[in-house]
């Protein structure tokens, strides 16, 4: 039988540390050497032997002594190419301690010794251990200052804090960046003037776009991870007005854990140019309330849809529906939940809200207690050309899931609408505002006792109806609550002009925009999620919840820094293109109708929109006229549509583009 060999590996900082040690060991008894020999001015052998054969009898305790010391305070242990302040004043204690120590025990042990020789030796000794230890830095720097790669990408570096130093170190020191910082800029005057590493402070940001030409500067980093997101979009505003390519360090928590490098550095996003606090609801409420409930989401391969199964499956719901007609979009969520959640209990359907007796037999079969519905035709200008399927799929579709759900014991329905609802121009935003005026019909009806009333509208035939016995004891008990959450342009996701727009930059342009002052409210997708998931959870039904998203955004702005930001000259590498507004665009998007009013919600960017009043039993019966016009597809479909929602006026896009 072979023996088993077994390797032996000492790491490389355990070798480094073995050659200080046996470094130090002879600083120390070198250094007090040389105290006594130029105490007896450079001649040794005017060493008296009192002193020299104590000396002798003791150093060596002492360099063992001196060792342990410098041991228990890790100087064997730090990382010495980006030793600071912090490892400087830790060496420079231990070995005044040592020598402390060393004057103690030599009065005790040997006797005494010049005061010279005490003094001298505990300068040599530190000067000779900070020289070794520092020395690499020194050395390091003067060789990268001469052989500066002069290819390298020119860097400016904003913020002269903590951050912009660490930063600043890492590049300086590194051998695997390839980058040359040339200047700072901060707004602390006291700064000005100065040089951090040999790299001076150049002014303020009204500088930056100067220094940016003078320096010729391909760069820009941003290290100010404390700035608030109004504070870091004017700064990047002004950035973006250079040729330069945009990196930040992504969070403060790089600072607290060293972890500000090159390396640590993002590109700027576009998310960076809006300029507000995302909105950071506290969601334990609501993952409580889904904790072990059914929860069904409608349109869930879409990209709202997907980031709600994405949250909600990471809380442990009894069971969660994925219903979504394209089977592409619930294939792909699907195989990632399945990934990131073994254990979860997920149903995939595919499946048209269109379909009534789909959406019965769905409900029937699995009871969901939650429902996020968020299955519509979203792309404006494909549904102006087809306004009958907006209004099947958006307005009828929305009635049938929501009827199936009061049905079938459904305790909350949320309904995902949009600002295009709001005084819409185009028939996928009244689509929508029928949508929100459906939730409220049904929240009324429900909260009257009439939940009976409701008109079934359905298309097939033979639908048996949802009262079977023809007792209407199936509507006596239903308690399901209704509600609607709006919000405006989801960065990312599918339809937005942020893909779009990068499309065409890499395809070397160009860049289309409707009109230069069209104007639009954006969010994040995670912030739409949070917002529809806050509203089913905190919802008592007939609520519009809106968010406060803050000022809107020129797109004409945010075309021209998304191709800043992909390193490119708008106008000059890429051209902008205006297109003019297409059918039912309007140049500015609202948040809240005129007649609404707002109420305040424990959260300052979350509010409640008062619902507009309207003759309930009115609109059902005109709804169900509707329904059978978009199946026959009427040709007058929208002037239908605009005698039902008196807020719709088709003509206002048009007329709103010719006095812009």
């Amino acid at each position: 039988m072979k023996k088993q060999k077994f390797a032996f590996h000492i790491s490389n900082w355990v070798k480094m540390a073995i050659l200080l040690n046996v470094y130090d060991i002879a600083v120390v008894i070198g250094s007090y050497f040389l105290a006594l020999w130029f105490r007896f001015d450079c001649v040794f052998s005017r060493i008296p032997s009192a002193y020299l054969i104590p000396y002798q009898q003791y150093i060596l305790l002492h360099a063992a002594i001196s060792v342990a010391i410098f041991w228990m305070f890790r100087l064997y242990r730090a990382i010495w190419r980006f030793a600071s302040y912090v490892e400087l004043f830790r060496l420079a204690l231990a070995s005044f301690i040592s020598g402390v120590v060393n004057l103690a025990l030599m009065r005790v042990l040997v006797g005494r010794m010049p005061i010279s020789y005490y003094v001298f030796g505990l300068f040599f000794q530190t000067l000779f251990m900070i020289a070794i230890r520092f020395g690499y830095r020194f050395v390091r720097l003067l060789y990268m200052k001469r052989h500066v790669d002069d290819a390298a990408p020119r860097v400016m570096i904003i913020g002269a804090g903590s951050a912009g130093q660490m930063l600043l170190r890492d590049m300086v020191e590194a051998k695997e960046i390839s980058a040359r910082p040339v200047c700072l800029i901060d707004d602390d005057r006291n700064t000005w003037g100065r040089e951090i590493e040999g790299v001076p402070v150049v002014g303020g940001r009204d500088n930056i776009l100067a220094s940016v030409e003078k320096y010729k500067i391909d760069k820009i980093f941003l290290a100010i991870p404390s700035a608030t997101p109004e504070q870091k979009r004017d700064l990047l505003n002004i950035c973006s007005a250079s040729d330069c390519e945009l990196m930040q360090l992504p969070g403060i928590y790089q600072l607290a854990n060293g972890e500000v490098t090159v390396e640590a550095m993002k590109k700027v996003s576009t998310e960076d140019l809006l300029g507000r606090e995302p909105i950071k609801p506290d969601l334990t409420d609501v993952f409580e309330f889904l904790n072990g409930r059914v929860v069904m989401v409608t349109g869930g391969g879409g990209s709202i849809g997907s980031e709600l199964c994405r949250q909600i499956a990471a809380h442990q719901p009894k069971q969660l529906i994925i219903l979504d007609v394209y089977e592409n979009n619930a294939y792909d969520i699907q195989l990632e939940l399945k990934e990131k959640y073994p254990s979860l209990n997920l149903v995939v359907l595919i499946a048209s809200v269109r379909d009534s007796r789909k959406m019965f037999d769905v409900f029937k079969t699995y009871r969901p207690e939650v429902v996020y519905h968020a299955a519509a035709h979203k792309h404006v200008p494909l549904m102006e050309t087809s306004p009958c399927e907006a209004i099947k799929n958006n307005a009828i579709g929305t009635y049938k899931t929501a009827y199936a759900a009061m049905i079938h014991g459904c305790r909350r329905f949320v309904l995902i609408s949009t600002d295009k609802a709001v005084n819409p121009t185009n028939i996928m935003g009244a689509s929508k505002r029928l949508c929100e005026m459906i939730i409220q019909s049904f929240d009324a009806m429900i909260k009257a006792g009439r939940a009976g009333e409701m008109p079934q509208l359905f298309t097939h035939e033979g639908m048996e109806n949802a009262d079977k016995d023809g007792t209407g004891s199936i509507f006596e008990k239903i308690k399901t609550e209704f509600v609607a959450v709006r919000f405006g342009n989801v960065l990312g996701s599918n339809g937005s002009v942020i893909p779009v727009f990068r499309k065409q930059i890499e395809k070397g342009g160009p860049v289309t925009v409707t009109h230069p002052d069209i104007i639009r409210y954006f969010m994040t997708i995670p912030e739409a999620v949070s917002l529809v998931l806050l509203a089913g959870t905190n919802a008592k039904g007939g609520e519009i919840f809106v968010l406060d998203m803050g000022s809107p955004v020129k797109i004409d702005t945010l075309a021209r820094n998304l191709i800043r930001l992909s390193g490119f000259t708008p106008d000059v590498d890429i051209k902008i293109e205006y297109t003019g507004l297409r059918p039912g665009e309007k140049l500015f998007e609202e948040k809240l109708m005129a007649e609404e009013g707002i109420q305040k919600t424990e959260n300052d960017l979350i509010h409640i929109g008062k619902p507009i009043p309207f003759d309930t039993d009115e609109f059902l019966a005109e709804l169900e006229q509707l329904m059978l016009a978009a199946y026959a597809n009427k040709a007058d479909i929208r002037e239908r549509v605009e005698k039902i929602v008196s807020t719709y006026h088709p003509e206002d896009a048009g007329e709103k583009a010719k006095t812009a």
